[in-house]
């Protein structure tokens, strides 16, 4: 695979090696590990099934961007299987493009998957809600509760969206659907595995693992590029997430499949450092450490001066 000094790929690329056969060991461990699952101890089944499921979370981001193959159509189709049930890749897909708009990063009314407030919708709030916005905005709260608050607030979201009228989403819907409905014969009909299980033991601690990620990954700022952050050292969770926690590199360009961004990193570190005044931690301990029980962000968007969240964003914000 050939790559500029500018990081776009040369036009003589046609497939990506490294992504297809990340694809086929998510895809091939998953139905390895669910076949066998009955027959595995639940130290080794659990854990696992929670890395496959968040992994292709992570890869969906990737062909997302344009990965493995030039055919967009056929990246969808790799990363269209609901292995987490919950979220349609078509909606995700949409609206992860949304964020991108760099200019509108972490507004609440723009940006897809901003985890900020209005001031007016922090107003409106009761003690609940906001507690429940406080808790979800430090690692263990969005840990313990950011799948449900996550996936629910999704949902409740669509579902509005579909009783308006909006035969487009319904048709998603009706798409994945089905698509859950194949996921769950095999999980359910042929490895036997019950949905209690199955949401409980991958589900769940996958969607927790992929909200780690998100946690710090941008604040309100001024300027567009003070608003992404960058964890350099992030071990095991650098895998799993596919290196997207150089996600400053990865809002600088984002056709980059996810094996080059180490060392595009390295070549312009310096620059994009001197360039930008976004948040670099060492690594996921040093987020951790700062955000176990503490807010990254206490209240609402601070630029933001209470205007309503218009009805089109709840075609979004899933895996934020």
């Amino acid at each position: 695979m050939a790559w500029a000094n500018d990081g776009s790929q040369d036009v003589s690329a046609r497939l990506e090696a490294p992504t297809v056969a990340l694809a086929m060991a998510i895809y091939g461990g998953w139905l390895l590990l669910t076949f066998f699952w009955r027959a595995l101890p639940i130290w080794f089944a659990v854990p696992a099934g929670a890395w496959l499921c968040a992994w292709q979370m992570s890869l969906q981001h990737e062909v997302i961007h344009g990965h493995p193959t030039r055919f967009q159509s056929l990246n969808d189709l790799i990363g269209a299987p609901p292995l987490s049930l919950w979220l349609p890749y078509g909606l995700y897909r949409d609206s992860h493009r949304l964020h991108h708009r760099d200019v509108h990063l972490t507004d609440p009314l723009e940006d897809p998957e901003s985890t900020y407030m209005t001031e007016q919708a922090w107003r409106r709030a009761g003690p609940v809600r906001r507690g429940l916005h406080l808790a979800c905005n430090t690692l263990v709260g969005r840990l313990l509760l950011g799948p449900p608050r996550a996936i629910v607030g999704f949902w409740v979201r669509q579902a509005r969206l579909v009783i308006a009228g909006r035969i487009d989403i319904a048709r998603v819907w009706l798409s994945h659907g089905l698509a859950v409905a194949l996921v769950l014969v095999w999980v359910c009909g042929v490895c036997r595995i019950g949905i209690v299980s199955y949401l409980a033991g991958v589900v769940y601690p996958a969607t927790a693992l992929i909200m780690i990620r998100s946690l710090a990954e941008h604040r309100a700022a001024e300027g567009v590029g003070d608003r992404t952050a960058v964890v350099e050292s992030a071990g095991l969770l650098g895998l799993l997430f596919l290196n997207n926690n150089l996600h400053l590199l990865h809002h600088e360009r984002p056709s980059l499949p996810w094996y080059a961004l180490p060392a595009q990193w390295r070549a312009m570190r310096a620059d994009l450092l001197t360039a930008r005044g976004g948040p670099v931690y060492r690594g996921y301990f040093e987020v951790a450490v700062l955000y176990a029980l503490r807010p990254h962000h206490p209240g609402p968007h601070p630029s933001i001066p209470g205007r309503s969240s218009p009805f089109s964003r709840a075609t979004s914000r899933a895996i934020s």
